[in-house]
C-alpha cells in the first residue's frame, strides 16, 4: 500500500482497476480470470465459489467485475478492403417482464404456453468478421431498424456483407460492396465462401454455455455474458492465442474500469 503525496490516502494496484476495493486476495482474482478465459462455455458462479473457496454473493460479483474487464469499449469498425463480415440474429430466454407484440397476431396458433415463436425473448445480433472477431448486441427489438443502425455503425462500407435470406437485411446491397445471402429455408447452408457459419458457430458456443453452465440470466445483465463470449471468441486459439496469453489480456484491460455495488446513500435509477 503506497501514500498519496496530493490526496494523502493510501492507494495500491487495484486502484483504477475493477478490483478496487475488493478485499478477497488478489491470487484469487487471478485465479478467477484464469478460469474464465480458459473456459469455453464459461463457469458458473457457483463453481467459483467452491473452488475459490468465497461466498457465492462474492463469486457471482467476481464474475461479473472480470466479465466487465472483458468488455469491448474501442469499437472500431470491422471489414472494409472486401473482407467478409456475417451478421446474423438469434433469440435466448424470455424476457423479464411480458411485452405486447408490435404488430396484432393474424390466424397463428398460440402454443402451449400461449405465446408465439420469438415474440417473448431476448434478441441477439451478432456480426463476425470471417477469420476475425465477433461482436454482439442485445437489443430490445430485432426489428429492420434496430439492425440496419447496428450494421451500418459497425461495418465498412467496402466490406462483403452476408447474411441469411430474412427480410431485416433488405436493401443493404446499397450500402456496402456487396450482400449475398444463403436461403436457409431451401437448405441452402453454403454456396462457394458465402455462408453465415461463422455466426452460427458463435451462437452455439453461446446457448450452450447459457444454458447448461450460466442456465439463467436476467436480461440487464445480458449484454455482460454476451462481452465475454466475444472476448473468449476473439481471442481464441485459432487466432494463436492460447488460454495463459488470454489470461494475461484480461488481466490488463482490467484498467480503468469499474463496476461497484450500489451505495446505500445512492438512489435508485
Amino acid at each position: 500500500v503506497y501514500k498519496c503525496n496530493e490526496c494523502r490516502k493510501p492507494f495500491s494496484v487495484t486502484v483504477g482497476t475493477v478490483f478496487e476495493r475488493s478485499h478477497i486476495p488478489l491470487h484469487k482474482w487471478l485465479y478467477a480470470v484464469h478460469l474464465m478465459t480458459s473456459s469455453k462455455k464459461g463457469i458458473s458462479a457457483h463453481q467459483l465459489h467452491r473452488t475459490l473457496k468465497v461466498t457465492y454473493k462474492s463469486a457471482w460479483f467476481m464474475a461479473h467485475r472480470i466479465r466487465e474487464a472483458m468488455s469491448d469499449n474501442v469499437k472500431t469498425p470491422m471489414g472494409g478492403e472486401g473482407g467478409i463480415v456475417e451478421a446474423d440474429e438469434t433469440y435466448f430466454g424470455k424476457y423479464d417482464e411480458h411485452r405486447e407484440r408490435k404488430t396484432p397476431r393474424y390466424g397463428t396458433k398460440p402454443t402451449k404456453g400461449g405465446k408465439v415463436g420469438v415474440g417473448q425473448k431476448r434478441a441477439i445480433v451478432t456480426l463476425v468478421e470471417r477469420g476475425g472477431n465477433a461482436r454482439s448486441f442485445h437489443v430490445a427489438s430485432a426489428d429492420k431498424e434496430n439492425v440496419r443502425a447496428i450494421i451500418l455503425r459497425n461495418v465498412y462500407r467496402d466490406s462483403r456483407l452476408m447474411t441469411d435470406e430474412s427480410k431485416l437485411y433488405f436493401g443493404m446491397d446499397q450500402k456496402y460492396l456487396s450482400h449475398e445471402t444463403v436461403k436457409h429455408s431451401r437448405k441452402e447452408y453454403v454456396r462457394g465462401d458465402v455462408y453465415t457459419n461463422s455466426a452460427e458457430g458463435y451462437f452455439s458456443v453461446f446457448k450452450r454455455g447459457m444454458k447448461g453452465v450460466y442456465q439463467h440470466c436476467k436480461e440487464k445483465h445480458l449484454h455482460r455474458y454476451l462481452a465475454e463470449f466475444d472476448f473468449r471468441f476473439n481471442n481464441r486459439v485459432a487466432l494463436g492465442v492460447n488460454d495463459e496469453a488470454r489470461a494475461d489480456r484480461a488481466a490488463k484491460a482490467i484498467r480503468g474500469k469499474r463496476l461497484t455495488y450500489r451505495r446505500i446513500n445512492e438512489a435508485l435509477v
